[in-house]
């Protein structure tokens, strides 16, 4: 069995789940009052024997699409490879970007090479963007 269908069975086996789970809520009592609702025995059972039943399957409902959701994220996560998110391929590929070769003429004389501008911002980059901007004199 592969991962996809996998998936597929946890996600159809979660909305079912999830959908009596909302059923078995709305079953229950109301305590509050907070919509003027509930509080009578107006139910098809006796209100502690439904009070019972209805928690207990709530809890086991509830443990369930927990154990679920948790098995869909594992399962999901199974065919990543054991790598970073901040690899340095990715981040490589992301910060590089491609620029258009430019021929360049050699000079006549050889000088020595200047240190190569890295195509990535640096952190120098950054500490000048934060620099507060020379205040403007105002004028008289």
């Amino acid at each position: 069995m592969n991962d996809a269908m996998l998936q597929t069975i946890l996600l159809v086996a979660i909305i079912i789940v999830a959908i009596s789970l909302t059923g078995v809520v709305l079953l229950q009592r109301s305590e509050g009052g907070a919509l003027g609702m509930g509080g009578g025995p107006s139910g098809f059972m006796t209100a502690r024997g439904a009070g019972n039943l209805l928690t207990k399957v709530t809890w086991i409902l509830a443990g369930l699409l927990f154990a679920l959701t948790i098995g869909l994220t594992v399962v999901g996560n199974m065919d990543r490879a054991s790598v970073s998110m901040i690899d340095a391929n990715a981040v490589g590929s992301l910060a590089t970007r491609p620029q258009t070769q430019q021929p360049q003429q050699q000079p006549a004389q050889t000088q020595p090479a200047a240190p190569a501008k890295p195509s990535a911002p640096s952190l120098d980059d950054l500490e000048a963007s934060l620099a507060p901007a020379p205040a403007s004199q105002p004028a008289h």
